[in-house]
């Protein structure tokens, strides 16, 4: 039985059993979580955030599985690996928190469909990453 999230782990097709799933790999990785303006902001976010304590930016980017319910709200990358991002963090069960996550553990995450990670191409940001975690918390996961 299949449970509700699995992990890709590349996107080698040769090991795949069927041509869409091939398919689906490919377009896993000609699709990236991130265009190259939002993680030239997130790369910028990142170095405010290692100055500034107290740093409480507009989220960058939201990504959301269409098949499990969770949702990531990212505002920031670190500058030095690159890959670890900060932001907003629901993995659907009704506790969203402020913390890191890889977005290379995301690219690989599949849902209970087969579907794996989107980006929100029309998400716009209307309040504070902060304002965001409080309205999360008091409703049990991210609105927007």
């Amino acid at each position: 039985m299949r449970g509700l999230v699995q992990f890709r782990t590349g996107i080698d097709t040769s090991g795949v059993d069927t041509p869409m799933e091939r398919i689906l790999a490919w377009a896993v990785a000609m699709n990236p979580l991130i265009t190259d303006g939002e993680r030239t902001r997130l790369l910028a976010n990142g170095q405010s955030r290692a100055a500034a304590g107290d740093f409480d930016p507009l989220p960058v980017v939201k990504l959301f599985t269409p098949d499990a319910h969770a949702t990531w709200l990212l505002a920031a990358l670190d500058p030095v690996d690159g890959d670890t991002a900060w932001g907003l963090c629901d993995v659907g069960i009704g506790m969203p928190e402020l913390g890191t996550v890889r977005l290379s553990d995301l690219a690989s995450i599949i849902g209970p469909l087969d579907r794996s990670i989107l980006r929100d191409r029309y998400f716009q940001p209307t309040r504070t990453l902060s304002a965001y975690a409080r309205l999360a918390r008091l409703n049990g996961s991210i609105l927007d």
